[in-house]
């Protein structure tokens, strides 16, 4: 097979992996609201976390690092280079913005993005997970936290592993046009902020 036949197979392959809507399933198995219904209407592991729990989110949270990791990681070991790594990568992510199997609705896809970079190292990984930590307890802003994240990961790369810099750049670019109209919320101070869903009383 050609580099561009295994390049195309692979995007083919990552969106069909992105498209499998982990915030979904989980409030399926859960016996949760539908996340696209509730809270925000986002399907992700922030707005599970409001309406299910920590528990949930971070099952969220996980399935959706491993769909951008896995198509991205095998890319890498396939050989391809850095432009089809980005490509792959984008993909996978809107797959999880764009889901096929799930009429096309989903979530913001940072936790993708952000899976897709974790295999360039655990460096990397630990500068993102720090960064958008920090700015969470800080702001209280999911979308702040992401936006910031998403806008040092190719400075992070950059220094890291250089040869990366512009597929996490391409995978940046894309967070950071998905979050626009939080964005906008941000700046009139209509944002709503990282909150848990609350205990029911006895």
């Amino acid at each position: 097979m050609s580099l561009t036949l295994l390049t195309l197979a692979m995007i083919l392959t990552a969106y069909l992996a992105g498209s499998i809507s982990s915030a979904v399933l989980v409030c399926r198995l859960r016996g949760l609201p539908d996340p696209r219904n509730e809270g925000s209407g986002n399907p992700g592991a922030t707005n599970v976390l409001r309406i299910g729990g920590a528990s949930a989110a971070a099952m969220v949270l996980l399935f959706d690092m491993l769909k951008g990791a896995i198509p991205a990681y095998l890319a890498f070991r396939l050989g391809l280079d850095a432009v089809s790594l980005g490509l792959i990568a984008i993909a996978a992510c809107l797959g999880h913005i764009f889901p096929i199997f799930f009429k096309f609705k989903g979530g913001k896809g940072v936790a993708t993005a952000f899976g897709a970079m974790a295999p360039i190292g655990a460096d990397l990984s630990l500068a993102l997970v720090a960064t958008w930590m920090v700015m969470v307890l800080i702001c209280r802003y999911s979308s702040l936290a992401a936006i910031t994240t998403a806008l040092l990961a190719p400075v992070y790369t950059w220094y890291f592993d250089e040869r990366f810099t512009l597929p996490v750049a391409m995978l940046s670019v894309l967070i950071v046009i998905r979050h626009r109209e939080n964005i906008h919320r941000l700046l009139k101070g209509e944002e709503s902020k990282v909150t848990r869903k609350k205990k029911d009383k006895a």
